[in-house]
This record gives structure tokens, C-alpha cells and sequence, in this order.
């Protein structure tokens, strides 16, 4: 039901609000990942996402750290969809093959201060961002900063709105990305 409650628009077919952030996408990546052209069904959402992400992808915290937060959330919220994107990303980056496995089954990390962030993150999932002073210092302990604490809760932000949104829609796993689902 969703493919027809949420339909693969084009760039032509998206509410016109859509059209431009659907147009850079399809350029950057080379074809329009049917996860974007569901969510452009609002394109507040499209929007919404991209701009939290571009605030993300602009903090202190290293790539390496943003990366893992993004997989972290993938893997909590089940979305198929963004655990094969991060991968892709992953691997890019040369990431440690022992960390992708880890990320990829919400294991334990093999990287002490990359293990320290993910407990950090499901610290403040869980408590919903009070996380207690022990949370704090282990995560600060490991050579993150209170900014990079707050950079956490914008990341959490914009995947946990791209992880529900592409879990509503049932958005496939297409193009590049199929090899690692």
C-alpha cells in the first residue's frame, strides 16, 4: 500500500515545492533514490531533511563519528534503506571492516572512543536527552567536547526524521545502493 500512498515521483510528478532539492539530488547521485522521491511527497520533510543533514554534515564532530551516529540510528530504527546508504559511505571511507559488521548488527565497537559515541547516543536516546553525568564524562573522556553532546542531539534529529519517514514509505533499497543491503 505505501508504493501507492507514497509514489516514486519524478521530478516532474513531485509537488513543485520538491522539484529543486529532487533535481540536485538525481544530480549529485547520479538517479533519484525512490527514498527521496517518496519523501518529496512533502516536500517540508525533503526540505526539512536536507537541511538538518547539511547542519550535521557542518559540525565539529569528524566524519568517521557522524557516520557512525548515522548507522547507529539505521540499525535502532530498522531502516534498511539508510543502513545500506551508510555502508556505501563507510566503505568509501575505507572504515575498518570489524566496525562496519559491529555498526551494521548494533554491536559493540571494536573503537573504544567510536563505542564511547555510540553508547552516548543510546544513552540519550534513551533518556531522552538527560542523559546523567557518568554518560557525559565517559562520552567527554574519549575526546568528544559538551558541543560535539549537542551535535549528537542534531544528528539524532535528522535521522531519526529520515529513518521513520523512509519506514512509513517503504522505500526500497535501488540503484548503487543495492550491493550493500
Amino acid at each position: 500500500m505505501s508504493a501507492t500512498v507514497f509514489p516514486d515521483h519524478t521530478i516532474e510528478s513531485a509537488p513543485a515545492a520538491a522539484r529543486p532539492a529532487l533535481a540536485a539530488i538525481a544530480k549529485k547521485q547520479g538517479f533519484l533514490p525512490s527514498a527521496a522521491a517518496r519523501m518529496a511527497t512533502s516536500p517540508e520533510v525533503l526540505g526539512g531533511f536536507l537541511k538538518m543533514n547539511a547542519l550535521f554534515e557542518a559540525t565539529t564532530l569528524d566524519r568517521l563519528s557522524r557516520e557512525v551516529l548515522s548507522m547507529t540510528m539505521a540499525t535502532r530504527n530498522g531502516c534498511h534503506v539508510c543502513v545500506a546508504m551508510h555502508t556505501g559511505i563507510l566503505t568509501s571511507l575505507d572504515a575498518d571492516p570489524a566496525l562496519l559488521a559491529a555498526l551494521r548488527e548494533g554491536a559493540p565497537l571494536p573503537d573504544e572512543r567510536l563505542e564511547a559515541l555510540r553508547q552516548f547516543i543510546l544513552d540519550a536516546l534513551a533518556t531522552s536527552g538527560a542523559v546523567g553525568d557518568d554518560a557525559l564524562r565517559s562520552f567527554m573522556e574519549h575526546g568528544y567536547t559538551s558541543r560535539n553532546a549537542l551535535e549528537v542531539v542534531l544528528g539524532i534529529s535528522a535521522y531519526t526524521l529520515s529513518t521513520l519517514a523512509n519506514r512509513m514509505t517503504d522505500a526500497p533499497v535501488d540503484g548503487p545502493l543495492a550491493r550493500f543491503a
